[in-house]
């Protein structure tokens, strides 16, 4: 991770793998950083750790429930399942997986809420 603001960080903030900089630097510094820092105060980056981590965390419990719901449900739906008697009609599984989106998106929404 670099910080910086001025024209002789823009090297280093193109070529690490995080670069930030803040909102008063230099327009290339700008353009080469990864992430631009609103306010002038370098204790924001703190924040921006953990609200990543926040990020990950959620996309790792997204994928969960897509994969765990698909590989319950598809397998119910096209039928695979019948000849032990479980079936399901294919609207409602469809109906169903409409749900599972809305639950991936309110997931995510909680990020909204994140501060830090």
């Amino acid at each position: 991770m670099m910080c910086g603001d001025g024209i002789n960080d823009s090297p280093a903030l193109a070529i690490s793998d995080i670069g930030i900089s803040v909102n008063s630097g230099t327009d290339i510094a700008r353009d080469a950083s990864d992430v631009i820092l609103m306010k002038n105060d370098l204790s924001k980056i703190i924040d921006l750790i953990n609200i990543s981590k926040k990020t990950i965390r959620n996309i790792k419990q997204n994928l969960f429930w897509a994969f765990f719901y698909n590989s319950l449900m598809i397998p119910i739906s096209i039928g695979l399942l019948k000849p032990i008697g479980v079936s399901i009609n294919p609207m409602i599984a469809g109906i169903s997986m409409v749900i599972s989106s809305l639950t991936v998106i309110a997931n995510s929404l909680r990020l909204k809420k994140a501060k830090n």
